[in-house]
């Protein structure tokens, strides 16, 4: 069997159509401990910041190839987020566009908690949050449709004046982006957790399936949970456990 070398993308090149590309951010000490990070503002550890400069080449790579088709980058406001954004502006000469809709949900007394403390202390509330239930509110905070609803508005939002062949990368969150996915794709809430969460600095990338300018737009996924080949599996955090990060 052939081998891959480490430095190629899987990430195939732009068509006509315009795309979102989906990228959680690099590792932080909160990720390897297992911690409900929510909208806890904590940074890229030594390891994440190898994660975003790796998956920046790779992503950069592609980007600039794409044959002068525009490229827009956008990035939550949590530093480990943004951080991971900047590695690939400083690549690419994009300026980086900041919004807060972007961010992780609010995990309310969950923040800065691991997965067994809360699995202890609230063994209903996270079963049921695990099962994507509507109503259900991470620590008394946000539920995922909630999350869902503002990372959506936020994308349609920047995809509005993007032309054709555009790509819109999103340097978000794992639990954020898969909500996001889920809505943007529209699946109904109860297939939501068809879908994997994001390894740290993995992508997922969306496509118009509509002719530019059809109202609403409709969207169809290209790839989902892409890194860099060939790489030891890593197991979503969704799958391993509930980090929401």
């Amino acid at each position: 069997m052939t081998s891959i070398a480490p430095e190629r993308s899987v990430l195939q090149p732009a068509g006509p159509r315009r795309r979102v590309i989906f990228w959680r951010h690099g590792r932080t000490s909160w990720n390897a401990a297992r911690r409900f990070q929510g909208q806890s503002d904590i940074a890229l550890d030594a390891v994440g910041e190898s994660q975003a400069s790796r998956s920046a080449a790779l992503l950069a790579g592609k980007l600039v190839s794409a044959s002068g088709a525009p490229v827009r980058l956008l990035s939550s406001d949590l530093a480990r987020a943004y951080s991971t954004a900047k590695a690939l502006a400083a690549l690419t000469g994009v300026d980086v566009t900041v919004d807060h809709r972007l961010r992780e949900t609010f995990g309310g007394e969950w923040e800065g908690r691991t997965f067994d403390e809360i699995i202890a202390s609230y063994p209903d509330e996270i079963r049921r949050w695990q099962l994507d239930e509507p109503g259900i509110r991470a620590g008394g905070g946000e539920t995922r449709v909630e999350v869902a609803q503002r990372m959506v508005e936020s994308i349609l939002e920047h995809l509005q004046d993007l032309p054709e062949r555009g790509t819109l990368v999103v340097a978000t969150h794992g639990g954020a982006t898969r909500v996001a996915l889920a809505k943007l794709l529209g699946l109904p809430e109860e297939l939501w957790r068809t879908l994997s969460g994001l390894s740290n600095c993995h992508w997922s990338v969306v496509e118009e399936s509509d002719a530019l300018g059809a109202v609403p737009s409709t969207w169809r996924l290209l790839e989902h949970n892409v890194g860099t080949l060939p790489e030891p599996y890593e197991v979503p955090e969704d799958l391993a456990e509930p980090v929401e990060d």
